[in-house]
């Protein structure tokens, strides 16, 4: 026997309905059938954009600044700024985010400099606050931005997630369409989803090394 050698395997958002409707014990027949699990699955995915279950959708940004604006509105599509740098002649200088409040009770907003910090203002369209007030308009802001997943509008449609995350959106699917057509099994599909949520949560994570070093400023030597 031999492999197929093929790595293609991909569910379309018609695919996903079916499934979900086998799990309950139902068959997908009407466009009705349809359209309330195709809401039912947008709003999935926007519970995962809640519990931060796509980190496949950060994109690094750039944004012009302009010499004296402190505020410019993002893309409406941005969910969190993850990270921001400002960069000056191919150097860069990492920007900290602070709070509402922290930029709030800031003296002179309009104060002139190289940025040093950032608040995001999460709105329906999300707008960023710099301090300092950019004091060129050559220095550029890069940005990691957490963006919302792509709709499932169509049937055909397929969905803006790596494969390995296919068992979890089936398993939520079920689940959220258990709730209006299958209550008999909703704590059986509440539990099978709760297992691929978290089994994919705990795989959707940095892997970066993390080092711990003693402090030695308090040691009392006798």
């Amino acid at each position: 026997m031999t492999t197929s050698g093929s790595k293609n395997f991909e569910l379309q958002v018609d695919d996903y309905i079916e499934e979900a409707f086998e799990r309950c014990g139902l068959e997908f027949r009407t466009g009705y059938d349809a359209r309330t699990a195709k809401r039912s699955l947008n709003l999935l995915l926007a519970d995962w954009a809640n519990r931060g279950l796509n980190q496949w959708t950060i994109k690094q940004r750039s944004l012009t600044l302009t010499q004296g604006t402190a505020s410019y509105d993002l893309n409406a599509d941005v969910i969190d700024v993850l990270s921001a740098v400002c960069r000056r002649s191919g150097s860069d200088t990492v920007l900290n985010r602070i709070s509402r409040q922290d930029y709030l009770v800031l003296p002179d907003k309009t104060q002139q400099g190289r940025p040093s910090q950032f608040f995001l203002d999460r709105q329906v369209t999300p707008k960023i606050f710099l301090y300092n007030a950019p004091e060129n308009a050559t220095d550029t802001i890069i940005y990691d931005a957490l963006v919302r997943m792509d709709d499932a509008d169509q049937l055909d449609n397929t969905l803006d997630l790596p494969f390995r995350f296919y068992p979890c959106l089936a398993a939520g699917l079920a689940y959220y369409v258990a709730i209006k057509r299958a209550p008999d099994r909703i704590q059986l599909l509440k539990a099978i989803y709760d297992e691929e949520f978290e089994r994919a949560r705990a795989e959707d994570r940095d892997r970066s090394s993390f080092n711990i070093s003693p402090n030695y400023q308090y040691l009392r030597v006798n």
